[in-house]
């Protein structure tokens, strides 16, 4: 079959297509279906388009390049359709994912941050195609960051990212201005953590008021805040400390740099190189707290200026810098939850508190809804499954 035929298939079939009229256990099966002929015709679609950059034909058009060529043909931006090459341009050499990629069991997304780390660790494949399968984008981004950083000379890609930095705005078609940064790891994570006492006192006053707005909201205004206080304050240190969580493997930061599976990360933010912790350690400004690990096991969790009380915290943020729910990759304003009502017990135990996102602390809090049990990422269930906790060591229903 021509592919032409495919896409008259494919308009016949959209053109007749009533959502309304399909029962939702039918449309969820329309929406796998969808989804996997849309990844496949995007694979064929970028290999079509990779072996078209080989050629002058792109260049006929007046063109800057072939991805802006493909981005004027395909209606996308121009960073999409570079990633679309690039992973087109990959796939021949890592074959388990050409042919995951060829039945559309990948997006577009999944293959382009796949592909990058695969080629630079092609051992790596299997694991990062399990990865996709059962977690979210955002969790395999960052195990692709994390398996890339292993076979990269961290320092030199700090250099690079620096020289490549910028901060850019520009405005939307509602005429709305936008700000993107791109720098090093750990320069972004000193400017959130910065902004984050800020945001808190403005919600805090917000809530006061009676308005009920969006965190990430009040973190907008944190970072506007944020400038005009530095205008008027006439330079100085600040007057609150704020707090960056590190994971470091103890022999990586005594040697200067990680070797094998050995970490060294901002919690959020992914690998780092040595030198930047060391950087963060030598201010005050923003406060460094290291959890020090010698592979999976916490050795230590270091300090500096913080009362004792605070190591669970810090802890519980090594353990889980995204909410604690498997498939959710959400990183910011997360909620310390106790998993047995502290009005109930009284004592706070490291070994019985989850972090949350708002969205599941809500469901936990409102519907009874709970994490399997266990630790660190894991499933999030409903109170009439058999894993809830409730469930689990309730005796026998009767025959």
């Amino acid at each position: 079959m021509r592919l032409s035929e495919v896409r008259s298939a494919m308009s016949a079939y959209a053109a007749r297509f009533d959502a309304a009229r399909v029962a939702a256990s039918d449309a969820a099966r329309v929406v796998d279906d969808a989804a996997a002929i849309k990844n496949m015709a995007a694979t064929v679609e970028a290999l079509a388009a990779a072996r078209v950059a080989e050629t002058t034909l792109w260049k006929r058009d007046g063109d800057l390049s072939a991805a802006h060529h493909l981005a004027r043909t395909t209606g996308t931006p121009v960073g999409q359709a570079r990633d679309a090459l690039e992973f087109a341009r990959r796939l021949p050499r890592l074959p388990v994912v050409e042919g995951a990629a060829r039945r559309g069991d990948l997006s577009a997304h999944q293959l382009a941050v796949i592909t990058d780390a695969a080629t630079a660790d092609p051992g790596a494949e299997a694991r990062l195609l399990k990865q996709a399968h059962t977690g979210s984008f955002g969790e395999l981004r960052d195990e692709c960051a994390r398996t890339k950083a292993n076979v990269t000379n961290l320092e030199e890609r700090r250099r690079r990212i620096h020289r490549q930095r910028y901060l850019r705005t520009w405005a939307d078609t509602e005429g709305a201005s936008l700000l993107q940064m791109r720098d090093n790891p750990e320069v972004v994570a000193g400017i959130m953590a910065t902004l984050e006492p800020i945001r808190d006192e403005l919600l805090e006053n917000a809530r006061k008021q009676g308005r009920r707005e969006r965190v990430d909201a009040h973190a907008a205004d944190a970072l506007a805040e944020l400038a005009r206080r530095a205008d008027h304050a006439g330079g100085g240190k600040p007057t609150r400390r704020t707090k960056i969580l590190a994971r470091v493997d103890l022999p990586a930061l005594l040697r200067g740099y990680p070797t094998g599976d050995e970490t060294c990360e901002l919690a959020g933010y992914g690998p780092v190189a040595v030198s930047a912790l060391r950087d963060l350690m030598d201010t005050e400004d923003p406060f460094l707290a290291a959890v020090v690990t010698n592979g999976k096991e916490v050795v230590g969790v270091a300090h500096l200026g913080r009362r004792p009380n605070t190591r669970q915290q810090t802890a519980l943020e090594w353990l889980y810098p995204t909410c604690a729910v498997e498939g959710c990759n959400s990183l910011a304003f997360l909620e310390t939850d106790h998993r047995e009502d502290w009005a109930n017990t009284h004592a706070t135990l490291f070994e019985l508190l989850d972090r949350f996102c708002g969205h599941h602390h809500d469901l936990k809090t409102r519907q009874n809804w709970a994490l399997v049990e266990g630790r660190g990422k894991r499933a999030f269930v409903p109170p009439d499954d058999p894993r809830h906790p409730r469930n689990a060591h309730a005796p026998p229903a009767a025959a």
